[in-house]
């Protein structure tokens, strides 16, 4: 489960950062206002639908695999060629750590404790990523205001 977190964390995002100078994505990536909350199904829907599966299974790494594709197109607007502002990124990212918790959650309540929590600690970095779009905002807001 922690490795599902950080595919969506860690991998996805790095993924994003690398395949921006091709301006690859920028034609097919949804809006992010599609974006999230079709990640969001996507991402409850593989994890969901593969708990309980070997982790190794054709299904599983399927399922892993398309979400990891979904988790780069969720993180193209913070990352890709077509960024939102500043203050929209912040947004974005603040209202999905909760609702891509929401998955680890359900983990939780299933029973698989470990697993669920696990998960949640995996997605960590997206939070961090949200502090940090955060406070390079907030720095070029004092720079701009210093300026005038």
């Amino acid at each position: 489960m922690a490795g599902m977190g950080l595919l969506v964390s860690v991998v996805a995002p790095l993924l994003a950062v690398a395949l921006r100078p091709a301006g690859v994505l920028d034609r097919v990536a949804p809006p992010a206002v599609l974006a999230l909350p079709g990640f969001a199904v996507l991402h409850a829907a593989v994890t969901v639908g593969t708990h309980g599966l070997p982790p190794l299974s054709a299904a599983s790494t399927a399922a892993h695999l398309l979400m990891l594709a979904g988790a780069v197109l969720f993180w193209w607007p913070v990352f890709g060629g077509r960024r939102l502002s500043e203050p929209r990124q912040v947004l974005y990212l603040f209202t999905a750590a909760p609702v891509l918790d929401l998955a680890g959650v359900w983990v939780v309540a299933r029973g698989d404790g470990a697993g669920g929590l696990a998960m949640i600690v995996g997605m960590l970095p997206l939070a961090l990523v949200a502090m940090g779009v955060t406070w390079r905002w907030i720095v070029r807001e004092e720079e701009q205001a210093a300026a005038l």
